[in-house]
Order: structure tokens, then C-alpha cells, then sequence
């Protein structure tokens, strides 16, 4: 995969910036985030079906 001289240099730790690392943590934690009031929502269904 190619990449920009503008993420090879934080990548190398030369410019604070996000790294394309942090940059894929970073898009799965978001997605989790998005994801977790739902799975909160199924299981608060769940618990008062069973209580």
C-alpha cells in the first residue's frame, strides 16, 4: 500500500500527528462506541424479559 509523504513522516514519528496505527485504533474504538447503546439496548430487553 502506497502512502502520502504527509502520514510517512508522522509514522516515523517525526510530527505529532496520528499514526496510521492509532488511526485504525482509533476507527474500531469509534465503531465500538457506535455500537455499544445498542448491545446496552438488547440487553436491557433481555434482563427485564427474564426478570
Amino acid at each position: 500500500m502506497a502512502c502520502s509523504l504527509n502520514q510517512a513522516l508522522p509514522d516515523a514519528g517525526d510530527r505529532e500527528e496520528v499514526t496510521t496505527d492509532e488511526r485504525g485504533r482509533l476507527k474500531a474504538l469509534e465503531q465500538e462506541v457506535r455500537e455499544l447503546p445498542q448491545a446496552n439496548e438488547i440487553l436491557r430487553k433481555a434482563s427485564a424479559y427474564f426478570a
